[in-house]
């Protein structure tokens, strides 16, 4: 358990506030491809087919380098994980506004999925150093707002970039944000001090206290917590990808009132995570379980948004109504993003908390390679509107699924209970399997 004598309030918010910066630059690497994808597609001559590829690629080395990563973070301080992610980001920007061929790209977006896919995990496990238990929800919600505004500043500035000055300026203004935070980040970023005030008041063995990951994984709450998580990152992956161009392509809006509409649908969730997250800090304050306070909410949220989904993708309605809903439906899974990594640092042994967040990330991730090549080969066959609606249609079914398997599994007390237990009567010497 953290011990809040060590909670410094200044210092903690201070590194959120950097690291929401980061999460904001994080996601603006992710959506540029997807807002420049008319134009860059026409340059490249790319069919949907190739550009799904493309976008795609992202995804190749992200889970494999995010799981490294985790494990690094065990042993290595998190400040200079993230120093190395932000520099590499910053410079892998070039050959991007250089290119001549998809394959460049690709090749660049497949070593900059590999660079940002720890990314988030480390910015977590770097945030639980600075804050105790029963004040996490919020600080990662606000984090994953650097994400939202990252979505927003995309759908407002990229479109306006692209228009003076071509699709490949975008990648100069990223580069040389990238470099701006590094350079911050060197100058500020600290280590946080409850790991080691837990060292210190625990002892040796109670810090060392580990388990087989095999135990882990498959505990129903880490289980279904990865569950959940993966279906919402499939509506993300969508969102990244193929969303702006369903706006312009298949719902008839002009580039411009796409970012504008783009931008509508990612301040829907900014709010909706804050207050959730709030929310369920507050149940948690007030007596209530985590079970309650996070699982059944963040169960809910992808039930509701997987109805949404099915809506949009059945009913007829004008593409006004449908951009709104999606809005709405969209802005309810993200929730999960916050609240999942509390259920998961409650659960699991402190000694393996980075890399359990990493493995957890890195599994998630894997919609982000099966959700833009699926729906590029749909769009394919049954153009714009068609498959961009069936690629709906099976995100709103993973929701509803999801949804379902949360509220009847995931039981965070009773998971720390037996997790403990088992940590216990291995004994802190053995390593995990």
């Amino acid at each position: 358990m953290n011990h809040p004598s060590s909670y410094q309030p200044r210092q903690a918010w201070a590194m959120a506030a950097m690291l929401t910066w980061l999460a904001l630059i994080n996601f603006l690497d992710k959506i540029v491809l997807g807002m420049v994808a008319v134009p860059m597609m026409a340059d490249l001559k790319l069919s949907p087919a190739e550009f799904g590829m493309v976008a795609s690629s992202f995804f190749w080395l992200f889970a494999l380098a995010t799981v490294l990563v985790g494990f690094l973070s065990n042993r290595v301080a998190t400040r200079w994980l993230l120093l190395g992610m932000g520099v590499a980001w910053a410079v892998l920007q070039v050959p991007m506004a250089l290119a001549g061929s998809a394959m460049t790209i690709l090749a660049c977006r497949m070593l900059l999925g590999a660079a940002e896919g720890p990314a988030f995990p480390i910015s977590v496990h770097a945030l639980y150093k600075w804050f105790p238990d029963h004040q996490r929800n919020l600080p990662v919600a606000v984090v994953n707002q650097g994400a939202t505004v990252g979505l927003l500043v995309a759908g407002l500035a990229i479109p306006l970039v692209t228009q003076h000055w071509g699709w490949r300026a975008n990648f100069v203004v990223l580069g040389a944000v990238g470099a701006a935070w590094s350079a911050l980040w060197l100058w500020l970023g600290r280590e946080g001090p409850l790991t080691q005030a837990h060292t210190r008041h625990a002892g040796a063995g109670a810090s060392a206290a580990r388990l087989p990951y095999r135990r882990i994984f498959r505990d129903p709450t880490v289980l279904s917590c990865m569950v959940l998580n993966f279906c919402a990152y499939w509506a993300l992956a969508l969102a990244l990808t193929w969303l702006p161009a369903w706006l312009e392509q298949g719902l008839g809006f002009s580039p411009v009132a796409t970012g504008r509409w783009y931008a509508v649908i990612v301040v829907a969730a900014m709010p909706t995570t804050l207050v959730l997250s709030w929310l369920s800090q507050r149940l948690l304050r007030n007596g209530a379980s985590s079970r309650l306070a996070r699982g059944a909410l963040i169960s809910v949220a992808a039930l509701a948004g997987g109805v949404m989904y099915l809506v949009i993708e059945s009913a007829t309605l004008s593409p006004v109504a449908k951009t709104l809903l999606l809005a709405v439906a969209g802005a309810l899974p993200p929730v999960a993003y916050a609240l999942s990594p509390a259920m998961l640092a409650q659960v699991v042994p402190q000694a393996q908390r980075g890399s359990v967040l990493a493995i957890h990330t890195a599994v998630i991730s894997m919609a982000g390679v099966v959700a833009p090549a699926v729906v590029g080969q749909l769009v394919q066959r049954h153009g714009m509107s068609g498959g961009f609606d069936a690629g709906l249609t099976i995100n709103a079914l993973l929701l509803l699924a999801s949804g379902a398997m949360g509220l009847l599994w995931m039981n965070p007390e009773r998971s720390a209970t037996a997790l403990a237990a088992a940590a216990r009567e291995m004994g802190p010497a053995r390593s995990p399997a």
